[in-house]
């Protein structure tokens, strides 16, 4: 029986719509060897030429303005006949002019990264799974972190979902936890424990301790030989009963490794939640369908389908703190050793699992600290050496997804050092007239918010309402700037990470004022910076004024916003 929650969720939500966005399950051309099919979004668009000329007008804009702002002609040049000007100075302009450069340049690749994804994006076209597959049903749980009452809700309705074959529940439960095992036993679901074996608990490799890829590659050491593919979500994940008719039908394609779909938070009451989910926007309505051209989707571990002896293959999930990206990596530089074919992804547009999202700022800031590592990690120790055995369009669509981390870090310590570099000494990268600059800059940033509220049409999200702008998820984005910026010194010093469960339902975690420990040391060195302008230096410019307060605001709004939420809850 499900929930109240269940059922004000079924009522609020057309699940069933948005569970069949891919369009209807058609059976493939007989006769013929079965390959994955595709919808091209763009051409689907009734408006195609205004799309297209709205995305070439935001290419040439920022191309523009990026080309003008760092003609030569424009840069910072002091006369200093008498030799007064201290040394420091024209280093500190030097140094601007190549923050601003480098900060162009990443406004420019986000436009591509846009645009690319607009042309690129392609919904697979379902068709039904051959019957009588093997298939277990998969989800972890760590006692603890995930309730009782989350992991029953997950099992009950696995075991709803309908399938022409074997479909075996199992639960992974990294604790062993009698309660949890009596759980099992009474919905029918299986149980494996990893605990107390010391092969599958080691220091670090496929089997590392205390991790999501250690207690699945454990599982798949003991039982994988006996199924062709697993179907597995997060805990706080709730399949819906179509999940194993609407992705396993693409495993037809023999080159097809693993099936993803999108990520959308059910628990759709906190301002944190509705702003986490709107954030995740552009990844899943349009970045991961550009992968579908390249057979190259991201791997995303909430809710997925695998190949099991393409897994095996290339030695089971991958050991990182963001074990989903990587393992992908590792399916896309491979090559099935019995066709010689590169293995392949497909995403699917269709919500077929309903999770539950970080309903505090601690969590939320966690969740980020978590997959922006991840990201670091997998560029520092992965990546460099995968590229060489990526496809060229499989290569440029993995560059544009792993850059966002990276440049939103360098945008903001960019940024903020040419700030106080101006609020300190006086710097100055580039001179230009400001009439001139704020038509460009005003031009360009209009054109690539009119992108991005083109492509609202293509949400995947049940919860936004329609019509909806997901200006929370632009803010969303600018507030975690902060947070990328830490895990980067994280990843480039090297300091040790592990993979950290996000807490679910009544487990969340509390937020007070070190949640915004980072945010608050940031508004610290702004408004220092401002104060020594004011009273010391004297360096004032509208535009560097306008940025530092918008700093500032950046800083201080998550922090605000929780002291105004806690006090109306009060």
């Amino acid at each position: 029986m499900s929930s109240p929650a269940d059922r004000a969720k079924i009522i609020l939500y057309d699940y069933e719509r948005f569970s069949q966005l891919a369009g209807p399950v058609t059976e493939p051309e007989p006769g013929r060897p079965y390959r994955v099919q595709y919808r091209s979004m763009l051409a689907s668009e009734p408006h195609r030429v205004r799309a297209v000329l709205l995305m070439v007008a935001a290419l040439v804009v920022e191309f523009t303005m990026m080309a003008w702002l760092l003609l030569p002609s424009h840069w910072t040049v002091r006369v200093d006949p008498y030799g007064m000007l201290p040394w420091y100075i024209p280093v500190a302009d030097k140094v601007m002019l190549v923050a601003i450069a480098l900060i162009e340049i990443f406004r420019l690749v986000s436009v591509v990264s846009n645009v690319h994804a607009m042309l690129a994006a392609r919904d697979p076209l379902p068709v039904p799974p051959e019957p009588g597959s093997r298939v277990a049903f998969i989800t972890t749980c760590v006692p603890g972190k995930e309730p009782l009452e989350m992991v029953r809700e997950t099992l009950s309705a696995a075991l709803q979902i309908r399938h022409d074959g074997v479909l075996d529940v199992w639960l992974l439960d990294e604790g062993d936890d009698p309660e949890i095992r009596e759980l099992c036993d009474w919905l029918g679901a299986r149980h494996f424990s990893r605990k107390g074996v010391p092969e599958w608990n080691q220091a670090k490799g496929s089997f590392r301790a205390k991790t999501k890829h250690g207690n699945y590659n454990s599982w798949l050491d003991a039982h994988g030989d006996d199924y062709d593919f697993f179907v597995s979500v997060d805990t706080d994940h709730v399949p819906l009963p179509e999940f194993c008719e609407r992705m396993l039908g693409y495993f037809r394609d023999p080159r097809v490794a693993f099936v993803v779909g999108p990520q959308v938070y059910g628990n759709y009451t906190a301002g944190v939640t509705k702003a986490a989910e709107s954030q995740q926007f552009l990844f899943h309505s349009l970045i991961q369908r550009a992968g579908n051209l390249y057979g190259a989707p991201m791997f995303v571990g909430t809710n997925n389908a695998v190949r099991i002896r393409a897994l095996k293959q290339i030695g089971g999930l991958y050991d990182s703190i963001t074990e989903d990206m990587a393992t992908g990596i590792e399916f896309h530089r491979s090559r099935d050793p019995e066709t010689g074919e590169r293995w392949m992804s497909v995403y699917t547009p269709d919500v077929l699992a309903v999770g539950e999202g970080p309903s505090s700022w601690t969590d939320f800031f966690t969740q980020q600290l978590r997959w922006s590592r991840g990201t670091y990690e997998t560029l520092l120790t992965q990546f460099w050496r995968a590229a060489f055995r990526l496809s060229p369009g499989r290569l440029f669509n993995y560059s544009l997804m792993v850059t966002f981390y990276p440049m939103s870090a360098l945008n903001w310590l960019l940024a903020g050092l040419s700030a106080t570099l101006f609020m300190a000494v006086g710097g100055s990268g580039v001179t230009v007239p400001m009439d001139v600059w704020l038509m460009l800059y005003g031009d360009a940033a209009l054109l690539q918010v009119m992108l991005y509220t083109w492509n609202r049409r293509h949400n995947v999200s049940p919860h936004e309402p329609e019509g909806s702008s997901g200006v929370a998820g632009m803010v969303m984005s600018a507030l975690s700037a902060p947070i990328y910026v830490a895990s980067l010194i994280g990843a480039a010093l090297r300091r040790p990470s592990k993979f950290v469960v996000t807490p679910k339902g009544d487990s969340a975690s509390p937020d007070q004022i070190a949640t915004f420990r980072i945010h608050l040391w940031w508004a610290v060195i702004f408004g220092g910076g401002l104060l020594l302008t004011v009273f010391w230096t004297g360096h004032v410019h509208l535009v560097m004024t306008l940025w530092v307060f918008l700093a500032l605001v950046i800083c201080l709004g998550p922090l605000a916003t929780w002291a105004w939420t806690s006090r109306g809850n009060r």
